[in-house]
């Protein structure tokens, strides 16, 4: 009985030991060819995220419209017959609410854009009269600008030969570049179309395709693999609901500053730059410089001193934003320190620009609670481990 037992364990073990061996030969043979095919690997992988754009487009849409619509489904107070009628209210109501304020901000923008343009069309003829009367008093007391001006020798003949034939080759160019923008449209509204219909769907059958996607897994991987998959898919959702909450909370705050700032300073376009900042703050710490260019040259058309004073108020809101509101609005929202959120930021938009910026911060929470919580539980093993060990000393 031994020998037949010896005998099925080496059986099982050379089994064992032979399917290891197996999947080790399959993972290096993929390794192998995806390193030689690497490119056409990524070509490909291109061609299928493009296909896909549309319902990851989708995804993320039901994404941000399921934060509201959650909130709305929860405190509305129908029962009864009207329970069914919940999910499809929620819904319009958050979809309202959010084409609300996109209507409402260009309710208030558009007449102040209006004002500027045409201030501008007054302002901007005085500014460079002011520059060149600057400039002809430069001139008139620095007489060697003029002497180097007239000693520099220019083609013009030159320049005017290149002029037309940049004419010539620019026309065909700018057919083509007009014609791929007007497909370049096409595709969008229809991608966002198609997005916007797959959003509605994932958020009506949210819970069915839930229950669909355990199942699947529950099939297919080990229960503890299962939990571990659902747990981190908790910890993600919940992260980036507070984030996306987090971030346009710190927008409107930062608007409302920029917006009584300027007013109490009655500095020009109060409006327009605190609306425009709430708007470029959503991309996270470096977003509100491109609202700091924009109002700088609309105030430097109007007054220089303006502009002047503009550009030092924004810095210090900037410094308040940065060091008090940012980390604890929106680094608090996701649970990630002050320091780490500036790096989240940096690394993003050198990897993927404005939408690295956005996925970063709450992608690097996610890891920085998975890790802290590896850590906290290895450090519980070892002082477990070492507590055992005291006492078998001291027997």
């Amino acid at each position: 009985m031994r020998k037949e037992e010896c005998g099925t364990k080496r059986m099982e073990l050379n089994r064992d030991t032979i399917n290891k061996l197996r999947w080790l030969i399959v993972f290096t043979v993929v390794v192998v060819v995806t390193g030689v095919n690497y490119r056409k690997l990524l070509e490909l992988l291109g061609s299928l995220v493009h296909i896909a754009s549309p319902f990851i487009l989708g995804a993320a849409i039901a994404f941000v419209l399921n934060v509201p619509m959650r909130n709305i489904e929860r405190h509305l107070p129908w029962k009864g017959k009207l329970e069914k009628l919940k999910r499809p209210a929620a819904m319009s109501l958050a979809i309202l609410a959010v084409a609300g304020v996109l209507f409402l901000v260009t309710f208030v923008v558009a007449p102040e854009m209006i004002n500027t343009f045409s201030g501008l069309q007054k302002s901007v003829p005085i500014f460079f009269a002011g520059v060149k009367n600057q400039a002809e008093e430069l001139f008139a007391s620095n007489p060697q600008i003029l002497e180097y001006l007239g000693s520099v020798q220019v083609d013009w003949d030159q320049i005017l030969q290149n002029m037309a034939e940049f004419l010539k080759t620019g026309a065909g160019s700018m057919l083509s570049t007009t014609m791929s923008a007007a497909v370049s449209i096409v595709n969008g509204v229809s991608t966002f179309a198609i997005g916007f219909i797959f959003a509605i769907y994932i958020l009506f059958q949210k819970e069915v395709l839930g229950r669909q996607l355990c199942s699947l897994m529950n099939a297919f991987l080990p229960e503890p693999a299962v939990e571990r998959t659902l747990y981190i898919a908790a910890l993600a959702e919940r992260t980036f609901s507070s984030f996306l909450t987090g971030q346009c909370v710190e927008a409107v705050i930062l608007g409302v500053m920029f917006f009584v700032a300027l007013s109490i300073l009655r500095l020009p376009y109060a409006l327009l730059v605190g609306v425009l900042i709430a708007f470029t703050a959503l991309i996270p710490i470096f977003g509100a410089f491109v609202g700091l260019g924009i109002g700088a040259f609309l105030m430097l058309m109007v007054n220089p001193m303006d502009a002047l004073i503009f550009t030092i108020t924004f810095f210090v809101l900037q410094q308040i934003e940065g060091n008090l509101i940012y980390p604890h609005v929106v680094g608090g929202s996701v649970g990630l320190p002050s320091i780490w959120v500036l790096v989240a930021v940096t690394v993003g938009g050198s990897m993927m620009g404005v939408v690295g910026m956005l996925l970063f911060i709450p992608l690097c929470s996610v890891l920085y609670a998975l890790l802290r919580e590896a850590v906290h539980g290895r450090l519980a093993q070892k002082k477990a481990h070492g507590d055992e060990g005291e006492e078998r000393a001291g027997e």
